[in-house]
């Protein structure tokens, strides 16, 4: 099976790059912009996941799936420890997987924010979850330039009685759709966490940021790196990719 893919995850998480120019588009058109060339038409990967803390820090590797813009799954290969523990995102439903205990959990959708195996990634982080384009208004709040190219960083806020966590967050989206940065704001507008792309490399065809950081907002020595080992984007993917069978038994 070939393997790849957010960040993830995000928290795996693309579709071909977007023609045309970002120079005269709005922020509604960023954002969706931005979310399409993250996830793609489909795409698989491989992602290195090091959670670090100041007295501990892990690593585990991570193979993932995406479709569309809804569907997602992947599953922990590394440590043994792990291996097998996977999410499934269907639409906006989302299942966890326990092989030690052999069973399959059905998230509520309080838990689609909590944190992935103890990492700063929520399961919608990794799920690389498109609310943000539904759920948020967007409005363009600066424009700067950088390497010659312009970078808009955009503001979005969630709608009356949208179902969201975040308050507020913001974005800086490059020119070409590439994020660069996704600051996450609680009810009271306070920074909670923040999570960066860097080293933007040729990745499955086209140019993405291979690291991905979130970190939270009051301490620079906790956070969680995703780092892309693999990364392909397709035109599609198989209906039995994302099921709960697949989910039981993908990355064994």
């Amino acid at each position: 099976m070939t393997v790849i893919k957010k960040p993830f995850f995000a928290f795996f998480f693309l579709v071909c790059a977007i023609p045309g120019s970002a120079f005269s588009m709005d922020a509604q058109t960023l954002i969706q912009g931005s979310v399409d060339y993250y996830r793609g038409n489909a795409s698989e990967a491989v992602v290195a996941m090091t959670i670090h803390r100041p007295a501990w820090e892990r690593t585990m590797t991570i193979q993932g799936w995406t479709r569309g813009q809804k569907d997602s799954v992947f599953t922990i290969t590394a440590p043994p420890k792990d291996k097998g523990n996977g999410t499934l995102k269907k639409g906006t439903e989302m299942w966890s997987y326990n092989p030690k205990i052999n069973r399959v959990i059905k998230l509520p959708p309080s838990m689609m924010s909590q944190a992935w195996m103890g990492s700063d990634f929520s399961n919608n982080d990794l799920a690389k979850s498109d609310t943000i384009i539904d759920d948020y208004t967007h409005e363009i709040a600066g424009v700067e330039e950088q390497g010659g190219k312009k970078i808009y960083t955009v503001k979005s806020i969630p709608k009356p009685e949208a179902p969201v966590v975040w308050g507020m967050q913001k974005l800086k989206i490059r020119e070409d759709f590439i994020i660069l940065s996704q600051e996450f704001f609680d009810e009271d507008r306070k920074l909670v966490k923040v999570m960066t792309g860097d080293d933007i490399v040729m990745m499955g065809g086209r140019l993405f940021p291979r690291l991905w950081k979130m970190r939270k907002a009051e301490t620079t020595e906790e956070y969680t790196l995703l780092e892309y080992k693999e990364l392909t984007f397709k035109e599609d993917l198989p209906d039995s990719l994302f099921t709960l069978t697949a989910l039981r038994n993908v990355g064994r």
